[in-house]
């Protein structure tokens, strides 16, 4: 089905046996820069789904460089960790490959002993928010030296290729970019020699690992950082890297700091797609795409229509190692997705906590969540069909239980509905359709328009009960709240409904502002009539910007907190924000809503007392778990357990996580 992604591809003189690499992504499972169990198992389940490629990373090759929370292949008493990772790929078919790293100003003071981060030039850095100090001479090539000496480790763990980082912001991007290099001698000023650090690093590796082992380099196809280089400095960098001895090159986007967003779900899938086949017009060797390919679909394209000859699936083998696997036998549909929410990856490694997966719970936790048959099959009634109720039944049929599955509404996926409403939030319907293929792919019965009350479970019988109610909006204790007229946010999100040209949204958290957003973007361009309109050039690009975020609806949040979307991931709550401003949502921080009274809403803001007309007011002040079922399942001593919402309203994770835990206990 796929004739592409499924290939084989020669890198220098290997043979790779598709066309799909697990990239060098951060994970955390340690905090001495040691490989441990936890990294054997999370490897081995990303090789045995049937990838390509695997690499390890990144993998640091001085302390300075990646300080004490990155791997580090830095001295040789870490080889024969390596030499188990590397084994272990291997054992299961892929390639086992590794990432050397180096952060250069990137390196947090804190995480390398206060010490001062070293670079190109003492640039201040946004990111580590430290002013690096000048590398020298002599430290250039130490530096240079640590990465041969490190690869030539790599190769003695038995590594299949070796991987240099040029790409998000480190070091290399730091020597080739005109923001960070300062420099007055060899190494700084012109193209040519900003380009030299990089070229004769890869000269220094290549001539360390020999003429055989495959050399590979990621590298930004666009800074996306004004003043720094495009797309169109990048192919001759990429030129540079080839003569200088690489067999293939790795494209991404821009750098950490970048205010284009470069992961999240705001990016279109396969965006930076376009970067690739621009490296790949300059070079002869094999190029990859990287960031945001997330279906087969979107694999397959990127092959056939020649943006790369192979792809990047990171985060999505996170999701779900068996990607490939999936693939390859025609079962699509049964790959549970990777909806680029950044909450359980991107965030926690900024927040220096190890990485897991929003909707997949074993993502590291390979080795203590395993899937093991049921000792004695149960018959398993399960009420909901939220995220939680399908997770617990979709795990439980795996498990050999017998399933059934009872909702009131006339489709399944809950709250999925109202989370996936809000723009560029789409993706979280992707588990709607995960779910779906699974209660079929396990025959599970689904009993939709059912309200499940005591007679329908004597009368069903089972064993035990998977109660997911769920939750339902909470009403403020604001005079006027209750008003028929006022609106809540699920109603909103869900039901689409006509609104006022002058809309108040009460509640500044992550639901508020997604409604927000969702009314403000409401009679805006869409992408097909933009590029319409664009291409014909039937108005001016300044007018279609306008157009784009002028929407029939002017919105006002209320936050009584001094800041807004608090319970935003760390990583997109910037762009949230930014989206925000963009569609000229105004946002009041600090202000508490007295009363609404129809369209008049009081509010006290810095002591004072305000009041404004509003068409439409819409109530976004959070939900309360509905557990009445729960209740009278415990008063009559029936066995059940409560997942999800119905617990305490949480995030997805706590759905999906809930779900599963409660399956595997059974």
């Amino acid at each position: 089905m796929y004739r592409y992604l499924f290939s084989p591809i020669t890198i220098n003189r290997l043979e790779i046996k598709n066309r799909i690499a697990y990239p060098s992504l951060g994970l955390l499972y340690s905090y001495d820069s040691k490989l441990n169990d936890r990294y054997y198992h999370f490897f081995r389940e990303r090789a045995r789904g049937g990838a390509g490629i695997v690499t390890v990373g990144p993998v640091g090759v001085d302390f300075l460089g990646s300080g004490i929370l990155a791997l580090s292949i830095a001295g040789d008493e870490a080889i024969p960790d390596f030499s188990t990772v590397a084994a272990i790929i291997k054992e299961e078919g892929a390639r086992a490959w590794i990432q050397l790293f180096h952060a250069g100003a990137y390196s947090h003071p804190f995480l390398i002993d206060g010490k001062d981060p070293i670079a190109p030039s003492a640039v201040y850095s946004k990111y580590s928010k430290a002013t690096p100090r000048e590398m020298t001479i002599e430290e250039i090539h130490q530096v240079q030296e640590a990465f041969a000496a490190a690869a030539r480790r790599a190769v003695a763990a038995g590594f299949d290729g070796v991987e240099i980082i040029g790409s998000a912001g480190y070091l290399i991007t730091q020597f080739l970019s005109p923001l960070k290099n300062r420099r007055t001698d060899p190494y700084g000023g012109s193209f040519e020699n900003r380009l030299r650090f990089p070229t004769e690093l890869i000269a220094k590796v290549r001539n360390a690992v020999g003429p055989d082992v495959p050399l590979t380099i990621r590298m930004a196809g666009n800074d996306f950082v004004p003043g720094s280089n495009t797309d169109t400095e990048t192919p001759k960098i990429a030129a540079a890297y080839q003569a200088a001895g690489v067999d293939a090159i790795n494209v991404t986007g821009g750098w950490h700091e970048s205010r284009v967003p470069q992961l999240p779900m705001e990016l279109p899938r396969t965006a930076y797609a376009f970067l690739a086949l621009t490296i790949k017009n300059a070079v002869s060797v094999p190029v990859m795409a990287s960031n945001r390919i997330a279906s087969p679909d979107d694999a397959e394209r990127i092959l056939r229509d020649g943006y790369a000859d192979m792809v990047n699936l990171g985060r999505v083998l996170i999701a779900d190692p068996q990607w490939p696997a999936k693939a390859f036998d025609g079962r699509a549909d049964e790959i549970r997705p990777c909806v680029a929410c950044s909450q359980g990856c991107t965030d926690e490694i900024f927040s220096g906590r190890p990485v897991y997966c929003v909707g997949n719970p074993r993502a590291g936790f390979e080795a203590e969540r395993k899937m093991l048959p049921a000792d004695s099959p149960k018959a398993i009634m399960v009420v909901g069909a939220g995220a939680a109720g399908l997770e617990a039944a979709v795990t439980a049929a795996q498990r050999g239980h017998r399933v059934e599955i009872f909702d009131r509404d006339s489709d399944i996926g809950g709250q999925l509905w109202i989370a996936g409403a809000p723009p560029h939030k789409h993706e979280l319907l992707e588990f709607i359709r995960y779910y779906r293929a699974m209660v079929n792919r396990y025959r599970i019965p689904l009993h939709l328009n059912t309200v499940v009350d005591m007679d329908l479970i004597r009368e069903n019988a089972p064993d035990h009960v998977i109660v997911a109610e769920g939750a339902r909006a909470l009403i403020p204790p604001i005079p006027g709240a209750e008003d028929p007229e006022v609106l809540n946010a699920w109603q909103v999100l869900k039901e689409n409904p006509i609104l006022g040209k002058q809309v108040a949204v009460i509640g500044g958290g992550a639901v508020g502002l997604e409604t927000a957003l969702f009314v403000a973007a409401k009679g805006t361009l869409t992408p097909e009539v933009l590029h319409f309109l664009m291409a014909f050039d039937a108005i001016p690009p300044e007018r279609l910007k306008e157009l784009m975020f002028a929407g029939t609806s002017s919105v006002t949040v209320f936050e009584m907190l001094d800041k807004a979307g608090r319970d935003v991931g760390k990583s997109t709550r910037w762009i949230l924000m930014d989206r925000l401003k963009r569609y000229g949502v105004e946002i009041k921080t600090g202000a508490t809503v007295l009363s609404i009274d129809g369209s008049e809403v009081i509010w006290e803001q810095d002591g004072k007392r305000q009041s404004g007309r509003f068409d439409s007011v819409v109530l976004a002040s959070g939900s309360r778990s509905e557990n009445h079922l729960a209740k009278t399942l415990a008063d009559a001593g029936i066995s059940h357990t409560v997942v999800g919402d119905g617990i305490r309203p949480g995030k997805l994770s706590d759905a999906i996580h809930g779900g599963f835990l409660a399956a595997i206990e059974l």
